[in-house]
């Protein structure tokens, strides 16, 4: 039971698209990420997933509709729901997901991340 800086923690954080674990509760993971321009399409089938924005803006892209998260705004994307995140700029995010989650979906390219480091 220790306390966690953030701004510490996302000081280690130097590739976009990469989540770092910073914490466990039950069977999810805290993690933290630092996104920059487009992401891929993707469908988390049997997860839903949290986005918080911790610095700058986020676009979280549906089919129909954007969405856009400001400064300590998140959004809970249920599972089944196809979804693109996008940041024109870099933006600083917490993550709230099963630990069964994989970053890129059903889709699996350059940037799916299978064995997430804890930082």
């Amino acid at each position: 039971m220790n306390k966690i800086n953030m701004k510490e923690k996302l000081r280690l954080i130097d590739n976009y698209w990469e989540p770092k674990i910073i914490g466990e509760a039950n069977d999810s993971y805290v993690k933290l990420a630092k996104f920059k321009d487009e992401f891929v399409w993707h469908v988390h089938e049997n997860e839903d997933e949290m986005f918080y924005v911790i610095k700058g803006t986020l676009t979280i892209k549906f089919r129909g509709k954007d969405v856009v998260l400001n400064e300590h705004e998140f959004i809970i994307i249920p599972k089944g729901v196809e979804h693109m995140p996008f940041a024109k700029e870099e933006v600083h995010v917490m993550l709230i997901e099963a630990k069964s989650t994989l970053n890129t979906g059903n889709i699996e390219n350059e940037k799916t991340v299978k064995d997430l480091e804890t930082i």
